[in-house]
């Protein structure tokens, strides 16, 4: 299988975490050695974090690769995939590195693996920069899986900044194929929900008054809609450290789904929280998009993979996005194609097309 290695610049575009995931994910995939430099160069540590670790290593275990160059602070790693096997496997970031940062790297290739997989995913649940798990299983779980699969998602015990000691575990059957998908009819808002937490010491108050402070800040936009956000107390056996945040999402009558989400901090109000959360649903909401801001990078590499024209309708594509969408058609030859949304109704506003013809990948071990 080793032919010639794909040589990957780290330092480009988005220049973090997200082209080491996707590149390595199409690397195992595809079965194609990989040498990644310049790794997180323009980041104020470079090199590789535990978080990123542990995702490589898991990759490198999923397919009994070999990985070169992999420990903290690297800033060159070379990876070498076999064959991907399903099994039980376990990441563990030892921080609060985001475990759904894990999923994004390792969902793809356990997709095509020679049968089902358990994949054991320890660090912050709830954690900066990155998606929260409710987000993970709110909107991304039943969005990603109209490209026909299925996964499972339990949460054990749910993690926060700074000691992370959260657990997630993803259960997930090989497919053949992947099916393209279409989202380009938002539809209309027709309802929005939440939760709001608090875990730990945290007053349950905090998460009261984010919830209150959300409700009334959608409220000034959005006024013939019920806004329900529930505020929840963690129950202690199910979280480990402190923690507050909320998550809003809106759905449509076409089943789209958006989401805004904030974490608290040492010094910031509960209002703020909340009003944070409110704000980015709301844009996420004016811009005529199917899909929100933090789900169009993660539905690129299902896209290239599909069998099949795939189209997803956007605000604004973010960098992220076109990291992704760079790297896919560099590494698994996808073609892409983004373009202002030509409806009359997105005319004023900053919509896009992400059209993609998929490579149609099949799974070699079934």
């Amino acid at each position: 299988m080793a032919g010639q290695r794909v040589e990957v610049d780290g330092g480009i575009m988005e220049g973090g975490g997200q082209i080491l995931r996707v590149s390595t994910a199409l690397s195992c995939l595809l079965g194609l050695p990989l040498r990644v430099q310049k790794i997180r160069a323009g980041r104020s540590t470079p090199g590789l974090r535990p978080q990123h670790l542990s995702g490589l290593e898991m990759i490198r275990d999923l397919c009994d690769g070999q990985l070169e160059g992999a420990e903290i602070g690297s800033t060159e790693v070379t990876f070498t995939p076999e064959k991907i096997k399903g099994g039980i496997h376990t990441a563990d970031t030892k921080t609060a590195g985001s475990v759904c940062l894990l999923m994004q790297v390792s969902m793809p290739c356990v997709l095509f693996a020679a049968s089902p997989s358990e994949l054991h995913l320890k660090g912050g649940t709830n954690a900066e920069m990155a998606p929260q798990i409710d987000y993970t299983v709110m909107v991304f779980k039943p969005i990603v899986e109209k490209f026909g699969f299925k996964f499972h998602c339990d949460i054990k015990m749910r993690g926060y900044y700074p000691k992370g000691g959260g657990e997630v575990i993803v259960r997930m059957s090989p497919v053949t194929q992947l099916n393209p998908i279409n989202l380009t009819d938002r539809g209309s808002v027709t309802k929005i929900y939440g939760r709001a937490f608090v875990a730990g010491v945290l007053p349950f108050k905090v998460a009261k008054d984010m919830a209150a402070a959300a409700v009334r800040c959608i409220r000034k936009e959005i006024r013939d809609l019920y806004v329900n956000i529930q505020p929840v107390q963690e129950p202690k056996d199910q979280a480990f450290g402190n923690g507050n945040g909320i998550i809003i999402i809106a759905e449509t009558s076409t089943g789209c789904l958006f989401a805004g989400s904030s974490l608290g901090k040492r010094g910031v109000n509960a209002d703020k929280v909340g009003i944070d959360a409110a704000e980015m649903l709301l844009a996420n909401l004016r811009h005529g998009g199917t899909v929100d801001e933090f789900l169009q990078d993660q539905l690129i590499i299902f896209m290239a993979l599909a069998n099949g024209v795939s189209r997803i309708k956007t605000g604004p594509v973010t960098l992220h996005t076109q990291t992704a969408i760079h790297f896919a058609e560099q590494l698994a030859k996808a073609k892409f194609t983004v373009k202002k949304s030509e409806d009359e109704e997105d005319a004023s506003k900053d919509t896009y097309i992400i059209e993609c013809q998929g490579i149609g990948m099949r799974n070699p071990n079934l």
